[in-house]
């Protein structure tokens, strides 16, 4: 028996709820990389980036291709560029949303407020 779709679903998201994997698919939706081109823009150590990719190769979403010494790396669907759009723009929505949230909690009046925070002063020595 398979698993239920919204299972498979569970498991696509956490195959890219890493930041690593999501700046090299961003990255592949560009163009083709190879791994040497990959390391400098994603900030990582070579051997974090080559688990990073086998977690994305193994779940069928970027595929290598060998090429002299080095591997260069591609999107196996353009779907995939087309899902980090969306994502994109939900996401502007949702942070432009919360800033519009800011605006209005900033517009309240002081006095329904909490009080402002005074910062601690120190004793002044008494006179003996």
């Amino acid at each position: 028996m398979t698993a239920p779709l919204y299972q498979l679903k569970a498991e696509f998201f956490r195959t890219l709820g890493h930041p690593v994997r999501i700046r090299v698919l961003e990255l592949l939706s560009q163009r083709e990389h190879a791994v040497a081109e990959l390391l400098p823009q994603v900030g990582v150590e070579p051997a974090h980036l080559s688990q990073q990719l086998a977690v994305l190769r193994r779940a069928n979403l970027v595929v290598g291709r060998k090429e002299g010494s080095s591997v260069r790396y591609s999107l196996t669907s353009p779907h995939i560029t087309g899902l980090l759009t969306v994502a994109r723009t939900i996401l502007t929505g949702v942070l432009t949303g919360q800033a519009e949230l800011l605006q209005d909690l900033r517009a309240v009046a002081p006095e329904t407020g909490p009080p402002p925070h005074q910062p601690h002063q120190p004793r002044q020595p008494q006179p003996s």
